[in-house]
């Protein structure tokens, strides 16, 4: 039986990245694949650990929006308004998009406080977090030849 910790790394360090705290679970996708590693369950799933961590944040914004002005909560006032503002201008699709740096944190929070669905917020999220990963896993093996 292969050794799950170089997995079980990979989906810690793609759920940190999906919320609010700092990560690179692109740099540790690349160092798999150059290890050797078979793409297809590194982007599996680098790609549940992040929508599970996407999913702390849609939680967050629904359930604990009575606490955005306590000391504690993850995300500034001003984050938050942007995000939402953001989310109103461009839409359930911009759920795609979640997965840019800097911008895809807060969209998350911002679609929970909004009252998204689950459902159109898991394939939406899902899918272009997926979709990002297949292209860097692509990517790496089209240059690694």
């Amino acid at each position: 039986m292969e050794d799950a910790t170089p997995l079980a790394l990979l989906a810690l360090s793609a759920f940190g990245s999906a919320t609010l705290l700092p990560g690179s679970s692109e740099a540790a996708l690349l160092a798999l694949l150059a290890a050797g590693h078979p793409a297809g369950p590194l982007v599996l799933v680098a790609t549940v650990g992040n929508v599970a961590g996407s999913l702390v944040n849609w939680g967050l914004g629904r359930y604990l929006m009575r606490f955005r002005d306590r000391w504690w909560f993850p995300v500034s006032g001003a984050t938050l308004a942007r995000a939402e503002r953001g989310y109103c201008r461009y839409g359930l699709w911009s759920l795609l998009f979640a997965w840019v740096p800097v911008v895809g944190d807060p969209l998350t929070v911002a679609a929970g406080a909004l009252r998204v669905g689950f459902l159109p917020f898991l394939l939406l999220v899902g899918a272009g977090k997926a979709g990002r990963y297949l292209v860097l896993a692509a990517g790496f093996q089209a240059v690694a030849g």
